[in-house]
């Protein structure tokens, strides 16, 4: 039960599975546009199969499992139901909003719920806020997701007054913004292929 699981081989020319988690919840959030349009880059990219992770619907409660995540013994559904979509990414997207400096509690409940279904995977930041465009946020995140074992590449997207870029309802980025994630994309998918190689390796210690 608390055993990783086989990854299985990717096949030359199949696309990495890229989980885009959306970490706000708030009614009324800019996430869910910005995370609309990362996801929108992403599939444009070429190179990803996308699934998008949005806490606000997936709705999970705060952590209510009796053990502890690292033994994968799950006792609620919505436990594994999380198990099983994150265990299908190849690597992740997390577009995140700064709260009071920091990430926000829905996003690192999510994270704690599990453990080894983490590992050895690439992720990406996407961060809106302020004036520092979540940066702040962000590399307090990196601390949580080196812990888990995962790979934070330094490619990222960063969205100062990011309000300010929302028309109607919609994301509208700069060239900059399409360039930033592009090469992101790029940078993940990249890791994405070194990463699986070592979740690989571990199966077999």
């Amino acid at each position: 039960m608390g055993e990783r699981q086989p990854a299985p081989l990717i096949e030359p020319g199949m696309p990495t599975k890229l989980g885009v988690i959306i970490a706000s919840t708030r009614p009324g959030r800019i996430g869910l546009p910005i995370g609309t349009w990362v996801t929108e880059a992403a599939r444009a990219h070429g190179g990803f199969e996308v699934t998008v992770l949005d806490l606000a619907e997936i709705g999970l409660p705060f952590l209510d499992e009796p053990h502890h995540p690292r033994l994968r013994q799950y006792t609620k559904p919505h436990t594994f139901a999380w198990s099983a979509l994150v265990e299908a990414q190849d690597a992740f997207v997390i577009v995140m909003p700064e709260y009071n400096f920091s990430y926000t509690a829905p996003l690192k409940n999510a994270l704690d719920f599990l453990v080894q279904e983490w590992a050895y995977k690439p992720v990406a930041l996407v961060s809106y806020g302020g004036i520092s465009g979540g940066l702040r946020a962000a590399q307090q995140l990196k601390q949580v997701v080196t812990t888990l074992s995962m790979m934070p590449i330094k490619e990222a997207v960063a969205l100062p007054f990011a309000t300010n870029s929302i028309k109607d309802g919609v994301f509208v980025p700069t060239d900059s913004h399409h360039a930033q994630a592009a090469t992101m994309f790029t940078e993940l998918q990249r890791w994405s292929g070194a990463m699986r190689m070592l979740r690989e390796s571990s199966t077999l210690s």
